[in-house]
């Protein structure tokens, strides 16, 4: 249904070409043919009369036609005037009016003739009129009092002109004088007041009227206006100015734009409503201007004759009037007159057709004569609007003209007949390209001409058949129609033309391409101003056809702006304004088609502040504010913040007050008494807050009572003997009123006293001296100002001043609970003699010496605190074994109470710490040395020491483990019996009478036995030697050589003898030398490579701190190259460390020995 639509749409287009096609159909230039007009002056020739007048008439014809004019009906002899002169092969007349000729001496009406030896065309009946531009006839104009309220007219009455002039108002300054639903322009140039006020009083209402014609502008006098004022003004229901009366009537042409006027006085400004009676306004041709006093309709026909009401109302009542409307038409064609080429013995027919209202008359003309009068011509016949001609001959040629005339206008038409026996000839090109996009029609042209007229038909390709009316359209003019091309439609296409003369062909070349399209189109876009905006426009096109991408804002080009950046297929802007916000269209232009996409930019930003603030419902308590939103710039406005400002107590300083919608643009506030108020209005939207607005005018309220009190009032004492009682004060707008002061009483609780009160200003504290120690007292403060006390205050409870406490905490008690723990309980104290608020109590303990070893040290005192009323509390991180002293003192607000006496307690045994350290010495083939001392904190008596040990095998795995108990009182212990060149982990830890301690851990080696370490020293001797370095460095070459003869032969492709034995005899103990130093790997097992991690390297003192005693035995490698000092002493673990990793203590870095390097070669 989409295709069958848009290919009709496509038909429709092309009608109007076609028919240009068609009325374009001529006689070739090289044929004989009668005259035909090309170019005239219009009817109607408005000249200017200081230019020189050029009357147009342009004709063409086989011979060339010769021209003549008439004037006013007469012939127009430019021989015998100077000043007239003819264009060279033209009928055009130049009138020479700069040369001292007077237009208005050539007024008339002209007329031309194109005459040759086939007939004469006329031209239609040119009126030549010289543009007028009078002057304003001189008047006395009046001033005009007027009273407020009353309607005005100011007249205007220009000139005639010539065409009439363009009215328009303005003032001295030649500013347009400000119009509206009030004060307007008539249709007649007169300015209408519908009421006038008292902002209309001027001198300097000035009408101009402008004349297009002679570009002069011609001014009237000021005309001066006084309004004067009379209260109260009364209100007047509405009363037309114009039209007067109530009916009238209105005639215009069909074609023409019917122009419809209402005016009215009135007080309120009346408003004028248009309506058809018994009918509708035409939709899409109806127009109000000039704030709907004016009714426009345009290209009016009869159907929009009736009677048109204007209705003009305000709160008083309404006005009418009705216009009856007659639509009239000049002669308009419905079928002119066309051109007609028969051979001879055709026959044929001129048609004129018009109709108009009332209805033309039509009459025939023969080369611009009427035809009843002109020479007879047996072939034709006159048979009303139709002339039939039959049997015609060469003789027949003649011009025909059709007039059609009503009282309102005329049409004049030329038609020529000639008579002419040509054979066919096709006037398109040869070999024409034809260009379209598929699925849109190709029209294919086969110009042809010929007398009789040929038939035409269509061929597709050189031997092709022809074509037929099921996919093709076929024109009367020869051109072929394809309505929807496709790409199978691409060809050649031969136009075949034939008559009784003969016949003729051409080719024409067809090429459908495929369609632009946009394939990514610009989406629309929201954008905070300052941001940068991307749209897309990728395209897909013909590969034979080269598109031009256009970027258009608002269908017009882009502003001339660096911030506009256009891609390959994008636009780009940067720093994005309000200015672009719009839409972008994106156009793609081939020289075959053009396709567009548009998208919307919406630029948001924050609200404009609001403005044009106005207070009003004053009232002591409650004000209205009202406010006028600004642009909320795309983001509609959530809400408003309105603040305030009090100028009598803090100027310049604004507070938040209240917030309302955003729909809202009034809210009630609630005032305090006796503040200078300024408001101002914050908006608010999803982007931010905008600029506060003006502030409003200030608004004073009246002073009266304080409505509150100060707050969180407070009695402390701050010395045992005085009451400080404090308040927060009053804000300066929570005053009410000037002199603000505040009435401070106090009376001791519980006690039969009177009130004490004192007033005070400008201040938040007083204090009573004389009180008694930390007594309760009952508080109040009062405001108060000029006009009277707050409301009566709420009491509060406050207590004069705090001292230190008199007794200590009775009958303490220390439970032990072990040896880290302890548990003490005390008595309470009297609350009498706590002097003031209860804190706590706080427990001072320190350690008085320890136990195992009797020696005193410096006394650190800790210090534990327990809030509130307890009795008891714990003792945490006592260390044991030890003597401990603690005393207890009550804690209030002012300090601390006397200390309880010291009491003493000591905690039990505990288990030591680890011993301080533990040393290996002295290793043998089956002996180790073991060194410790004590622990640091033995935390009860030592009973003993506890040794465990086992081996480690080559991998990692533990042996046996054994376990020896040593006497608290040794420090060194001898192992025997040991394994030699065996690596030992050894648990090492103390013990009291409660229990083990943490242990600490080490590992050794025994040393290797004499017999290995002779075989090495061997190994060395023989690798230093001279004759086994040469061996060593033949064997090298020797493998060189291998190697570069191997290479060789595997290029040239095959197997060798050398490397089929070393296919077979493959040594897998050869290793390859090393890339970095030269010399041969080492060939031992994996595990020797594996280095040692950090917490498995001992120390070179042989000593093994604490934090070193939880290494896992997962950690540690396993080494067989141990080396030793002179003495024999072991000082490394083993060799299985990478050849350049730097040396750690006092381990071996050096590289394997050449020896090792060989065994392994060999």
């Amino acid at each position: 249904m989409m295709k069958k639509k848009s290919i009709s749409t496509s038909r429709a287009s092309l009608v109007f070409f076609l028919c240009q096609m068609i009325s374009a159909l001529d006689v070739p230039l090289d044929l004989s043919q009668p005259p035909t007009i090309t170019q005239q002056s219009p009817k109607d020739y408005i000249v200017d009369p200081r230019e020189n007048i050029v009357i147009q008439c342009e004709a063409k014809g086989k011979p060339p036609p010769s021209f003549s004019w008439t004037r006013n009906g007469t012939h127009f002899d430019i021989d015998k005037d100077a000043q007239v002169t003819m264009k060279p092969n033209s009928g055009t007349l130049v009138i020479n009016i700069m040369n001292g000729g007077k237009a208005e001496a050539y007024e008339g009406v002209y007329q031309c003739t194109a005459r040759n030896e086939r007939g004469a065309a006329i031209s239609n009946n040119i009126i030549i009129r010289p543009s007028r531009s009078p002057l304003w006839t001189k008047e006395k104009l009046e001033p005009n009092q007027v009273r407020e309220g009353d309607s005005l007219v100011l007249h205007c009455r220009p000139p005639v002109g010539l065409p009439p002039p363009i009215i328009f108002w303005m003032d001295n300054a030649f500013q347009r004088l400000p119009q509206s639903e009030r004060v307007s322009q008539g249709l007649n140039g007169d300015l209408y007041f519908s009421n006038v006020q008292p902002e209309d009083t001027r001198e300097d209402y000035i009408c101009y009227a402008r004349f297009n014609h002679t570009q002069t502008i011609q001014q009237k006098q000021p005309i001066s206006v006084k309004v004067f004022s009379t209260k109260p003004v009364t209100e007047r229901q509405p009363v037309l100015l114009t039209p007067t009366g109530s009916t009238s009537t209105k005639v215009e042409l069909r074609g023409n734009v019917l122009l419809l006027e209402c005016i009215a006085a009135g007080l309120p400004t009346p408003v004028i409503r248009w309506i058809k009676e018994g009918g509708e306004l035409p939709a899409n041709r109806t127009f109000f201007e000039n704030f709907k006093k004016t009714l426009k309709i345009i290209d009016v026909s009869e159907a929009d004759s009736g009677n048109y009401k204007c209705i003009a109302r305000n709160t008083l009542g309404s006005a009418h009037h009705v216009i009856s409307v007659t639509v009239k038409a000049a002669p308009y064609w419905i079928t002119a007159p066309r051109n007609l080429v028969l051979s001879p013995g055709e026959h044929g027919t001129l048609i004129c057709r018009a109709n108009g209202n009332p209805k033309p008359s039509i009459s025939w003309l023969a080369n611009g004569v009427p035809i009843a009068i002109a020479p007879e011509d047996p072939s034709r016949r006159v048979d009303g609007d139709t002339i039939i001609f039959s049997h015609v001959q060469e003789r027949s040629s003649s011009v025909y003209q059709c007039n059609a005339s009503n009282e309102y206008g005329y049409l004049l038409s030329n038609a020529f007949v000639n008579v002419l026996a040509e054979p066919p000839r096709i006037l398109t090109p040869a070999n024409k390209l034809y260009q379209v996009i598929a699925d849109s029609p190709a029209l294919l042209n086969c110009a042809y001409f010929g007398s009789p007229k040929p038939e035409i038909e269509w061929f597709k390709g050189v031997k092709g058949s022809i074509l037929r009316d099921s996919e093709y359209v076929f024109h009367d003019n020869g051109t072929l129609e394809i309505p929807v091309a496709q790409k199978d439609s691409t060809g050649t296409y031969t136009c075949v033309a034939r008559n009784e003369l003969g016949k003729t062909q051409n080719e024409v070349r067809l090429e459908v391409k495929d369609p632009t399209m946009i394939i990514k189109q610009p989406e629309y876009k929201v954008i905070q101003r300052y941001g940068q905006v991307s749209f897309e426009c990728i395209i897909k096109h013909d590969s034979t056809l080269v598109p031009m991408v256009i970027w258009l804002k608002d269908n017009d080009e882009l502003p001339d702006d660096e911030r506009f950046l256009v891609g390959k297929d994008n636009l780009t802007i940067m720093n994005v304004t309000d200015k672009d916000d719009g839409t972008y269209t994106c156009i793609v232009n081939t020289t075959l088609d053009s396709v567009s996409a548009s998208a919307v930019l919406t630029v948001v930003a924050r609200p404009n502040p609001p403005f044009d603030l106005e207070l009003t419902g004053q009232l002591e308590r409650s004000i209205e504010l009202s406010w006028i939103p600004g642009d909320e710039n795309n983001s509609p406005i959530t809400n408003f913040v309105i603040e305030y400002e009090d100028g009598l107590h803090e100027p310049g300083v604004w507070h938040y007050q209240t917030e309302v919608p955003g729909t809202q643009t009034t809210v009630q506030l609630k005032l305090s008494p006796y503040v200078n108020y300024s408001f101002r209005v914050i908006a608010v939207n999803e982007i931010g807050r905008s600029q506060p607005s003006e502030p409003s005018e200030q608004y004073l309220t009246k002073s009266a009572n304080p409505d509150e009190n100060p707050s969180n009032v407070q009695g402390i004492g701050s010395e045992p003997d005085n009451l400080v009682i404090t308040w927060e004060s009053l804000k300066g707008f929570q005053s009410n009123g000037p002199g603000l002061q505040y009435k401070v009483s106090w009376r001791q609780k519980d006690v039969d006293d009177e009130w004490t009160s004192v007033i005070v200003a400008n201040v938040s504290k007083y204090i009573v001296s004389g009180t008694p120690t930390f007594v309760p007292y009952e508080i109040k403060v009062q405001a108060l100002n000029d006009l009277g006390y707050a409301p009566e205050p709420s009491e509060v409870i406050g207590h004069s001043g705090e001292d230190l406490p008199m007794v200590a905490p009775g009958n303490v008690q220390v439970y032990v609970i072990n040896s880290t723990l302890a548990k003490v309980n005390w008595d309470p104290v009297p609350l009498k003699t706590v002097r003031g608020h209860l804190q706590g109590y706080k427990v001072y303990y320190w350690k008085v010496q320890s136990l195992s070893r009797r020696s005193r040290r410096h006394v650190e005192k800790k210090i534990l605190t327990f809030r509130g009323n307890k009795t008891f509390g714990m003792l945490p991180g006592l260390e044991p074994y030890s003597s401990y002293k603690l005393n207890v003192r009550v804690v209030n607000g002012k300090g601390e109470g006397p200390a309880s006496p010291d009491k003493v307690f000591k905690t039990p045994e505990g288990v030591p710490s680890s011993p301080s350290f533990l040393k290996i010495t002295n290793p043998t083939l089956d002996s180790l040395t073991l060194e410790w001392g004590s622990p640091t904190h033995p935390n009860g008596v030592l009973t003993s020491y506890i040794l465990k040990f086992q081996p480690i095998n080559n991998t990692h795995e533990l042996g046996p483990l054994v376990e020896i108990r040593i006497p608290a009182n040794e420090s060194s212990l001898i192992l025997k019996n040991l394994n030699y060149s065996t690596r030992y982990k050894f648990y090492f830890h103390a013990q009291t009478s409660v229990g083990s301690g943490n242990q600490i851990t080490e590992e050794a080696v025994t040393i290797m036995d004499e017999g290995k370490m002779a075989m090495a020293s061997r190994q060395v001797d023989i690798a230093t030697q001279g004759w086994f370095i040469g061996l060593m460095c033949a064997v090298a070459l020797l493998i060189l050589i291998l190697l570069i003869v191997c290479f060789i032969r595997r290029n040239k492709g095959g197997k060798y003898p050398v490397k089929e034995k070393e296919d077979a005899h493959a040594d897998p103990e050869i290793q390859p030398m090393k890339e970095d130093d030269g010399t041969f790997g080492e060939y031992s097992d994996a595990e020797d490579h594996k280095p040692l991690k950090k917490g498995s390297r001992t120390p070179s003192d042989r000593t093994v701190k604490k934090e070193d005693s939880d290494d896992s035995l997962v950690d540690y490698g396993e080494g067989v190259n141990g080396q030793f000092n002179e003495d024999g002493s072991f000082i490394g673990q083993y060799s299985g460390k990478k050849e350049k990793e730097p040396a750690e203590g006092n381990e071996s870095s050096e590289a394997p020995s050449p020896v090792n390097a060989m065994n392994s070669f060999v």
